[in-house]
């Protein structure tokens, strides 16, 4: 059981990558950032943008999960900057 849960990621981790890549593809500009990288990872289905969890109807939640991600991404900048050559990530799931 936990090997076939192993084997296709998570659909949460799927979804953050999606709306990272749909807010380059689809968000005016300035974007947060630029990271499409989830794409190539997760090579979706060509119509990977009619999923019910790509809907206009997410744009808020994609800018909180975008907003957050942001965040932490200066601050590990930040702290690397300082000398910190180590931080964790922790999942919950």
């Amino acid at each position: 059981m936990q090997q076939d849960r192993a084997a296709k990621p998570d659909n949460t981790a799927v979804r953050t990558a999606l709306w990272r890549a749909l807010h380059v593809q689809a968000d005016a500009l300035p974007h947060v950032f630029e990271d499409e990288i989830g794409l190539k990872l997760i090579e979706p289905d060509e119509d990977w943008r009619n999923r019910p969890d790509m809907s206009s109807f997410t744009k808020p939640f994609r800018a909180s999960i975008l907003a957050r991600a942001r965040f932490i991404e200066d601050l590990v900048e930040e702290q690397v900057s300082s000398g910190v050559d180590q931080y964790v990530l922790l999942g919950a799931g």
